[in-house]
């Protein structure tokens, strides 16, 4: 019987520390999305973890580095990003590592949009969570 209060008592600690960190993923995960419509560079910064391997839909792989050069160079205006949303967020949490997944919808301003499933590891450090890995795939119609 201990042992099963004890049990017990051990999984609720761990619904509720998931619960914690499951909210304050979903808010980075909304707060980056924000930031990525703006092309925001410190959103991005945040969001993605120096070692970062990102796969994109294009089946290209790079790292944060090549990211933050491209919101440098890219030159685009506001008009032309489209805005982010996600649907479908899945978040499971297991310590200091989560995986998320979601699909983003990117919607033009002239009524077009495009879904791509997404994945991401995220690794808790120093209080943070950051995405160590990224997967996009085209979602098909």
């Amino acid at each position: 019987m201990r042992f099963l209060i004890g049990l017990l008592l051990l999984t609720t600690g761990t619904i509720h520390a998931g619960d914690d960190s499951t909210a304050a993923l979903r808010s980075l995960l909304d707060t980056f999305l924000a930031g990525a419509t703006v092309n925001d560079a410190a959103v991005h910064d945040r969001f993605w973890a120096d070692d970062l391997v990102y796969t994109s839909s294009a089946g290209a792989r790079f790292g944060k580095a090549e990211i933050m050069a491209g919101l440098e160079d890219s030159g685009a205006t506001e008009a032309e990003i489209p805005t982010y949303g996600a649907r479908d967020v899945n978040i499971r949490v297991f310590g200091d590592t989560a995986v998320l997944t979601f699909t983003l919808v990117a919607s033009a301003d002239n009524g077009e949009s495009d879904r791509f499933y997404n994945s991401g590891v995220f690794r808790k450090q120093d209080g943070q969570w950051r995405a160590i890995v990224w997967h996009a795939t085209v979602a098909e119609d």
